[in-house]
């Protein structure tokens, strides 16, 4: 388990972020077309998962608008931004946002990528949605960055997360 805080209250993850240098972690989710998405859809593709408690939350909001302005200039990568909010929601989102250049993805059905990748926020007001973190793929499926933010309230380190490519 981690410790991050929600506005400075201490809150318990499952687990921890995947190791760089292993492996990422296949995973099953929901595209906003209802469709279902692998890791296996993406290969050989170099990935942010730009993960998230709710995209109806300001920071979060951020987090993709942000990501969706960088994807644009990316070569072979693809930005996936995850959380447990309903694909409905997440179209909903984008289409009034005009955000065309992430791939929106939902754990809402089993919530089991949040544990497969030790993320799911085990404690506290947001107990079941997903820590803020990226995990950075690179083309042959390996972890080359993670970041769990601290404090939950803050945005991801995005500069980090691009010099990882």
């Amino acid at each position: 388990m981690a410790t991050i805080t929600l506005k400075g209250n201490p809150i318990k993850t499952s687990g921890n972020l995947p190791k760089t240098a292993t492996k990422a972690a296949d995973f099953k989710l929901v595209a906003v077309d209802l469709s279902e998405k692998t890791l296996a859809d993406f290969a050989g593709n170099k990935l942010i998962l730009n993960i998230f408690p709710s995209v109806d939350t300001g920071t979060c909001a951020a987090s993709v608008r942000n990501f969706n302005k960088e994807a644009s200039s990316l070569n072979n990568t693809k930005v996936l931004c995850i959380s447990r909010d309903l694909p409905f929601a997440q179209a909903r989102f984008c289409g009034a946002e005009g955000i065309e250049n992430v791939v929106m993805l939902s754990d809402f059905a089993t919530g089991q990528f949040g544990k497969d990748y030790g993320l799911e926020i085990a404690t506290g007001p947001l107990a079941n949605l997903h820590s803020r973190s990226i995990v950075v793929i690179d083309e042959n499926g390996t972890v080359v960055h993670t970041e769990q933010v601290t404090e939950t309230v803050d945005e991801p380190n995005y500069e980090a997360a691009l010099k990882a490519l």
